[in-house]
């Protein structure tokens, strides 16, 4: 038992009404840099192009500090590269964008990234492995994969936090400590390298000297949720840092489900000459959760939340075959909670920067990140268990000046980073609490990748802007896998079986073009090409179509050329609008999918010759009367196969041809809107209220396009209060409640692809067998009552 079980209602009699109500924004489509999201600071922008001068204290005030874009005091910003931006590589400009900023979750719950990147289109996010292992997808890219994130890559302040294997996960992400993020969409290789084939996210941390203090918050409600959570900060002299963390648990919604995370999340920069500044990162996560299974779409129909599955054979009770003596003979269906499934997790982000400025216009930067991932994850029928230490550097200079008259920045830059680990699987057992049996396979794996990159950012015309960027990266994967058999009964001598040797070189180019055009004040026009790739992971490489160990070492590198048109329209300070139109061709397309219950491995990996990925994207932002606001961020996707023939196995192997077909996981159409209403003066100023709908339509849940996961619409209600308070001590007072899912619907959380499968004599299976025989969904919270407090301390 956890001690947050009974602290989830008592916090309830002390929590209220949410949070401030400062006006800010998620820009919808910007391609510049992102909207300022916290007050102007007393640092000033530096100019993009300004002649050389001598040095002096005055440059020292014109440098934004490492971590945080310069202010900018409008929604959309203007598309000359003079907008001073502390790194080119965060937010460059002729990247389709969005910023999402502080305002738009400080006043809700936001336990996980899920509830902040809705409110940009492009993205949809769905539940992964664990409380906050959330699967994030933009176009798609991701929406296949059955746990983590592959196919983006996540910054934190600049610093990588996608290890070089290209696996991010965002179990270290609490949204409290974040003052905005970043999500930059499409394909995006030329400048963030390997597995950008979606697109990148940048968290910016709040800046020390925007908190100026200490924050105490806490939310709690419906489930035993309690999430403690403290941020300080200051800004002195040449020093600032900015410090979070947080203690979040609860019970779960789903049976097997309680969760205890903590984070600690810490940034400082000193500015220890006029020409150097230091900044140091660290981010902490300990993450102990269990885990329940997942379901066929039948079973959660039958019983959603899986009450009652303590034991196996219960009606709507997912199962897994466990060997009973742990390595071989006999096995018995165990439910999640017999097993004691669920997750043990570790990881360290340790990272430095040096910036120095050679003069007015010219800044060299180093930065080293150490990241260790280490795992302990019986989840299934076997156990993952390792410790995945990667180390990255990278180096680049960026130049701002003139090139034959006209305002230019230039970058310039080389990385390296490699990864090394030796990871086990072994059997899980009955027994309860994840009782281990023998171990099945062993991995070595070894990922290194190098590289160079440059970019160009040209102001043509006082209204024309051209981009163009290009990277080359070489990428070499080693691994061995050794799996084990015990093929005497009911004894436990090993038999290794033939070991697997994979060693893959890849070298990958990704050019980069872009125009941005601002008729008028109103009118800003955007035009791009971009390319990206991600080579496979080693752990692909040696997983088959059913789940065993095998050999996969024929995986290609996935490759996609992406075209982007739009447009953002501000005809006054209250609209804003963007549209974006993509049309994404990739060739080799990484696709995964889940393998059969009981297999060693929970997914499969194989390439898809040719497919096709297209869509709109959509955000509005209206201030239609003082004190009212509606945002809405749409997207459209249409994603298809275009050359894939399938091979499915029984007894004799069968082809089908899926050209044509959608591809699997990705909802065509996906809204999030928002109408809320602020009070701005008298008596009640800082007193709010929301209402807010998501809706995601039903998509195919394999390649044959016969079993489809249904669609949802979700409504929720917010009702939030901010004031400051006249004290020695205390700044301000902010409260929320919240009431999620209010009429309390039964949905599909998340879905992963399954695997089609043929009867003796090649017939595909209908639908109605896939929904009986394959576990995929994870259903979403029932109706939910949050409330929150934070007190701001001097």
């Amino acid at each position: 038992m956890y001690p947050h079980r009974a602290l989830g209602s008592a916090s309830l009699l002390v929590l209220g009404s949410a949070l401030s109500l400062d006006p800010s924004n998620a820009t919808a489509q910007t391609a510049l840099p992102p909207v300022t999201i916290e007050a102007p600071r007393a640092t000033a922008a530096r100019p993009a192009a300004r002649k050389p001068a001598t040095r002096s204290a005055s440059r020292t005030q014109a440098r934004p500090p490492a971590a945080n874009p310069a202010p900018s005091a409008s929604l959309t910003a203007g598309i000359t590269p003079s907008v001073a931006r502390a790194l080119l590589y965060q937010a460059p400009n002729g990247q389709t964008e969005t910023t999402i900023d502080r305002s738009r979750f400080e006043n809700r719950p936001a336990f996980s990234v899920a509830d902040v990147l809705r409110e940009s289109p492009g993205i949809s996010v769905k539940q992964g492995n664990g409380p906050r292992d959330i699967g994030i997808s933009i176009r798609g890219s991701n929406a296949r994969n059955g746990f983590g994130i592959r196919n983006l890559v996540i910054f934190e302040d600049g610093f990588p936090v996608t290890q070089p294997d290209g696996l991010s996960r965002s179990d270290l992400i609490d949204p409290r400590a974040y003052g905005a993020i970043d999500v930059i969409r499409g394909p995006s290789s030329a400048l963030y390298g390997n597995y950008a084939t979606g697109g990148a996210l940048n968290f910016r941390t709040r800046p020390g000297g925007t908190i100026d203090g200490v924050e105490y918050g806490v939310d709690g409600g419906s489930f035993g949720y309690l999430n403690n959570y403290l941020a300080a900060g200051k800004k002195a002299g040449n020093f600032e840092y900015s410090l979070f963390a947080s203690d979040a648990r609860g019970d779960g919604f789903i049976q097997n489900s309680w969760f205890n995370t903590q984070t600690v999340n810490f940034l400082g920069t000193l500015h220890a000459t006029p020409d150097d500044r230091f900044t140091v990162k660290f981010i902490n996560n300990n993450l102990d959760t269990r885990l329940p299974l997942r379901l066929s779409l039948n079973q959660y129909h039958q019983n959603p939340f899986q009450a009652g599955c303590d034991m196996a054979g219960v009606t709507g009770c997912a199962s897994v075959p466990l060997f009973n003596n742990g390595f071989n003979g006999a096995k018995t269906p165990i439910t999640a909670v017999q097993a004691g499934l669920g997750r043990e997790d570790r990881r360290t982000i340790v990272g430095g920067r040096w910036e120095h400025d050679f003069d007015n216009t010219t800044t060299w930067r180093n930065q080293f990140v150490f990241d260790d991932r280490n795992i302990n994850q019986p989840t299934g029928a076997t156990s993952a268990i390792g410790d995945f230490p990667s180390y990255n550097y990278m180096s680049d200079v960026t130049k701002r000046g003139e090139i034959l008259g006209m305002e230019s920045t230039t970058y310039f830059g080389a990385f390296y980073n490699t990864l090394t680990a030796s990871s086990d699987t072994r059997n899980v057992m009955p027994g309860g609490n994840a009782k281990l049996g023998l171990l099945a396979s062993n991995t070595f794996s070894d990922t290194s990748n190098y590289g160079v990159r440059a970019r160009e950012e040209l102001k043509l015309t006082p209204n024309l802007t051209a981009i163009a960027g290009i990277g080359w990266e070489a990428t070499h994967l080693k691994g061995i896998n050794t799996s084990y058999a015990y093929n005497t009964p009911n004894v436990p001598i090993a038999t290794p079986g033939l070991p697997v040797i994979a060693d893959r070189q890849f070298q990958n180019t990704a050019p980069e073009l872009a125009l941005l055009y601002k008729l008028n004040p109103e009118w800003l026009f955007r035009a791009r090409v971009a390319t990206g790739y991600g080579t496979p992971q080693v752990g692909n490489l040696f997983v088959l179509s059913n789940g065993q160990n095998g050999n996969n070492t024929q995986l290609r590198t996935q490759k996609n050329i992406g075209y982007d048109l739009g447009f953002d329209w501000t005809p006054n300070s209250t609209l804003k609008f963007s549209a974006t139109g993509f049309y994404e061709f990739f060739k080799d397309e990484l696709v995964t999918q889940a393998t059969q219950v009981g297999a060693p491995n929970a997914s499969y990996t194989f390439n898809a010759p040719r497919s096709e990925h297209r869509g709109v994207e959509l955000a509005a932002d209206w201030k239609f009367l003082p004190g009212w606001r509606l945002t809405a961020a749409y997207t459209y996707l249409d994603e298809v196969y275009t050359q894939y023939t399938e091979n499915i196995v029984n007894g004799a192997t069968f082809s089908f041809n899926r050209a044509g077909n959608k591809i699997p996981g990705i909802s065509p159409h996906e809204l999030t809107a928002r109408l809320g209403y602020d009070q701005l003066w008298g008596p009640l100023a800082g007193l709010g209220a929301f209402v807010e709908v998501q809706w995601k339509d039903s998509f195919y849940m394999d390649n044959a396009n016969f079993l489809k996961a249904p669609g949802y619409e979700l409504v929720n209600l917010n009702v939030h209060y901010t004031t400051d308070l006249a004290s020695d001590y205390f700044k301000s007072l902010s409260m929320y409640v919240e009431v999620r899912n209010v009429f309390d619907r039964t949905y599909v959380a998340s879905a992963n692809n399954i695997a089609n499968s043929v009867t003796a004599g090649g017939i595909p299976n209908p639908a109605s067998v896939l929904a009986n025989t394959t576990n995929s969904i994870y259903a979403g919270s029932p109706r939910a009552f949050i409330a929150g407090m934070k007190l701001a301390f001097k």
